[in-house]
């Protein structure tokens, strides 16, 4: 069992039989009251997300996470087909639970939870490296505005980019907004 006070985001709990993944805590203390727990957990079977209120030392039944460096290897349309490196074991995760699929990169690492042998969830870094595949040409002095253009990165994902940015140019883009943060040389 875990006190819901010591569920952080990224935890892997069960309750009335789903497995819930905290992607927000929040600890409330109004008045004389007790105090409140807010979470916000996606469910890792389904992909939706809900929020959860606790009152202060309630508790959720913990689940034990293995999680294991996986090489994506590439994607068929329902699944990604990962390889464990080291006795080259491949599996395949179904696309609805790896948020962020497009981000893969084939031949990249990636950890991946697993609960015996369900393969619950692949983690992606917070930020990707990325080739420019098209976006209007850049104009010099176009450096000091923050005026921005749309471009089409490798992935075939489409960002707002600064204007000096040109076809050819990797960008560093954020996998959780899938926002522009800056030019990689």
């Amino acid at each position: 069992m875990l006190v819901v006070s010591e569920l952080r985001a990224g935890i892997i709990y069960e309750q009335d039989g789903q497995l819930l993944q905290v992607i927000s805590y929040e600890h409330i203390k109004l008045g004389r009251g007790s105090a409140n727990i807010k979470v916000k957990v996606k469910n890792l079977r389904t992909g939706s997300t809900t929020e959860k209120s606790f009152i202060n030392g309630a508790k959720v039944n913990d689940v034990s996470v293995i999680k294991k460096e996986m090489q994506f290897l590439y994607k068929d349309p329902d699944v990604a087909y990962f390889m464990n490196p080291t006795n080259f074991e491949q599996i395949t995760i179904p696309l609805s639970i790896i948020e962020g699929e497009a981000f893969l990169k084939e031949g990249d690492t990636y950890s991946v939870s697993f609960l015996g042998q369900e393969a619950l969830s692949v983690m992606l870094p917070p930020k990707v490296d990325l080739k420019v595949a098209d976006t209007a040409p850049g104009v010099k002095g176009n450096s000091a505005s923050n005026v921005f253009k749309d471009a089409t990165l490798e992935n075939g994902i489409k960002v707002k980019v600064p204007l000096f940015i040109n076809v050819g140019d990797k960008v560093r883009v954020d996998t959780r907004t899938s926002a522009y943060t800056e030019r990689v040389q």
